[in-house]
């Protein structure tokens, strides 16, 4: 238990929150037909979830260290599984929608403290090898989301891939509480405060523009109202950043061109990724016919050939300039 619980523990919690980024792309289009709900409403219910994760992740992280990063994750982890057995019950594309965000704020406390937590446990060669599984069971979240949520979809319906998160979590909170070790951060930290709101608000306010672009148009009101309220909290970050103590993200980092290029090809992989997967599942059930199951089946390939590489060839690529190999990536992306 002292060697394995830990990392059970901190994988099994990661698998469920990145499963349910994949889980519910097959499950759609009965999700559309069920609560009579729009494109619109589609997007939310993906975006919900990724934009609540992304926009409190960087917070998320800083209360962990000041909190106990094992009492975050719990606590996130309850709120994941609540959040989750809204999403089941909800009978109306705004209550989903609601849900899935607040499963996003479970999912950030959870993800945030994953890797300090393994950190805290784990040293030498045991932290590079529980560092690779979980890499691989983050591959394997994705790689299963779709077929997973396939079947549950034309088994006992779409909610049950809601409801499945529901005993995970309880074994999840109990492997954590009993194998996992409290750790926080150097004493003396203080939560950027000022930092975690001026970017949650710049997250979710480019977020919801670009959303709303989609269906409103890009000179709408609501999109450039979304856009000046995003530019405007992006100008109070810098400054906010640059005087804090303890700051969220540390501005020099954004000197250094290879961090910055990382970045940029990081929002580019996973823009392609996460954008066109839920409009191809759309696409292959209600155009080309195809069942939740063969549709999740159909874009198997894709995910299991990116954990493979993952796994085999991440070993053999350590060492090798970041230009090379993300550069080297996209390239193989555009081309397929």
């Amino acid at each position: 238990m002292r060697t394995w619980g830990p990392l059970t523990a901190v994988c099994l919690g990661t698998f469920m929150l990145l499963l349910d980024v994949t889980i519910v792309i097959v499950a759609l289009p009965d999700m559309a037909g069920a609560l009579d709900a729009s494109l619109s409403d589609l997007q939310w219910v993906v975006d919900g979830y990724a934009l609540a994760l992304a926009a409190l992740l960087l917070g998320a992280g800083a209360i962990a260290d000041i909190l106990g990063r094992r009492r975050v994750h719990v606590a996130g982890t309850v709120l994941f599984a609540t959040a989750s057995l809204l999403c089941g019950l909800a009978h109306g594309p705004d209550a989903l929608v609601a849900a899935r965000a607040l499963q996003g704020v479970g999912a950030a406390a959870m993800l945030a403290t994953t890797l300090p937590l393994l950190g805290s446990v784990y040293q030498g060669r045991q932290r590079s090898a529980a560092l690779g599984v979980w890499g691989a069971v983050s591959g394997a979240a994705a790689a299963v989301g779709p077929v997973v949520g396939g079947l549950l979809a034309e088994g006992p319906g779409w909610r049950w891939i809601f409801y499945v998160n529901l005993p995970v979590s309880v074994v999840a909170v109990w492997l954590t509480l009993k194998a996992v070790p409290e750790s926080r951060g150097p004493r003396g930290m203080r939560v950027d405060w000022a930092g975690t709101v001026t970017f949650a608000v710049f997250a979710g306010g480019t977020a919801y523009a670009v959303v709303r672009a989609g269906t409103d148009g890009w000179t709408a009101p609501a999109t450039l109202t979304s856009f000046a309220l995003a530019a405007l909290a992006l100008a109070c970050f810098v400054p906010a950043e640059r005087r804090a103590a303890h700051p969220l993200l540390d501005l020099s980092l954004l000197r250094r061109p290879a961090f910055v290029g990382v970045m940029v090809g990081a929002l580019v992989f996973n823009g392609v990724a996460f954008g066109v997967t839920p409009y191809l599942s759309i696409w292959m059930q209600t155009l080309l016919g195809m069942s939740p199951v063969r549709g999740g089946l159909t874009l198997l390939p894709m995910t299991v050939a990116a954990m493979v590489t993952a796994v085999v060839v991440g070993k053999r690529l350590h060492g090798v300039p970041a230009r090379l190999t993300v550069g080297g990536g996209l390239l193989l992306i555009a081309a397929g």
